[in-house]
């Protein structure tokens, strides 16, 4: 399930996943004036690295690539290829609904030491699937790096649909796609009729995708805690179902705090705080802290948190006021 698809990028011929199993997609930390809270930044991906990650995304959603400029995602690529020292492969995610913009993005991203590129669909002006292939065409042929399509219909508005996914994976450097769309015939068919890997976008389908031949996830609530999915990975490599069950039983109410009453950044921030992994909650707006029963329904969640190594909310210190609202940063982002 590691994925064993040969590719030639540029001079170079690669063997096997150039991305990981393991992937966190991570959170930003900032301080509590919405600045990007750099060393905060290198502890936190040391710490995944340390529990069990293999990959880093940058400037995802979770990384709040809406509201980052370009400079501060360029930047995250640095430090994480300075962190990660050689221990995880540093891919960077968000892109742009502007193809121009996006091929420019990732071409500064190859520049600045990332080992590969996710692509999101463009979102918001909703093109058809021809100018989606297009996109993902154009910005796939600007690097040599190897790619992950990223299918997040319920955020993007359109969904890369089966005979556009069949058509991308002839693409020499397009190797495989996030799933965000949950359909998992539709991940069935693409994987027995293409070389693609697949890896679970949705934190609650972590095992279900796994178990019908993905080769890893890239994950929210992995940003808490790392080593339950490593344990789940390296079960399901080893065929070992009953294992990756029980981990990923163990992981539910974690997931659930995560993932079900405000954005996954916003949770994960606010339990990444409580747990003093970083110093502040804070989010840029338009995205907010929690609302007083917001956390409230968080951390009834996390009272279910049992055996969960590397989640230990027995000293748990929730901050509500800290998480209050979001930041207005001193630089604007250039997402459109």
């Amino acid at each position: 399930m590691s994925g064993s698809r040969t590719y030639t990028l540029g001079s170079m011929t690669h063997s096997g996943n150039p991305f990981g199993q393991v992937l966190v997609a991570l959170v930003t930390p900032m301080t509590a004036d919405g600045e990007v809270d750099w060393p905060a930044v290198e502890k936190h991906i040391d710490d995944v690295i340390t529990a069990g990650a293999d990959g880093i995304v940058v400037t995802g959603t979770t990384g709040e690539t809406s509201t980052l400029t370009d400079p501060e995602k360029l930047k995250l690529v640095e430090v994480g290829r300075s962190v990660s020292a050689g221990r995880a492969k540093i891919i960077t995610g968000g892109g742009s609904n502007e193809t121009a913009h996006a091929i420019e993005l990732y071409k500064a991203s190859e520049k600045a030491g990332a080992d590969g590129i996710m692509i999101v669909t463009p979102y918001y002006n909703k093109p058809t699937q021809a100018g989606i292939l297009t996109h993902f065409r154009l910005v796939a042929d600007a690097t040599d790096l190897p790619v992950i399509l990223y299918d997040i219909p319920g955020r993007t508005g359109v969904p890369i649909k089966y005979e556009t996914i069949l058509r991308l994976a002839k693409h020499p450097n397009i190797l495989a796609v996030k799933d965000a769309k949950g359909d998992f015939s539709e991940v069935s068919r693409v994987l027995n009729q293409t070389d693609l890997m697949y890896f679970s976008g949705d934190d609650a389908n972590v095992l279900p995708h796994l178990a019908i031949g993905a080769t890893g996830l890239i994950g929210v609530t992995a940003n808490v805690a790392a080593a339950p999915y490593r344990t789940i990975i390296d079960a399901v490599n080893a065929g070992d179902l009953a294992t990756a069950t029980a981990e990923h039983k163990r992981l539910e109410p974690l997931v659930r705090a995560v993932m079900t009453h405000v954005p996954g950044t916003v949770a994960a921030k606010y339990i990444l705080h409580g747990l003093g992994r970083i110093s502040s909650p804070r989010v840029r707006l338009p995205l907010v802290g929690p609302e007083e029963w917001e956390a409230a329904l968080i951390e009834d969640e996390l009272d279910l948190v049992q055996n969960v190594p590397g989640a230990d909310f027995s000293n748990f210190r929730p901050d509500r006021n800290a998480a209050a609202g979001g930041a207005l940063p001193k630089v604007h982002g250039t997402t459109r």
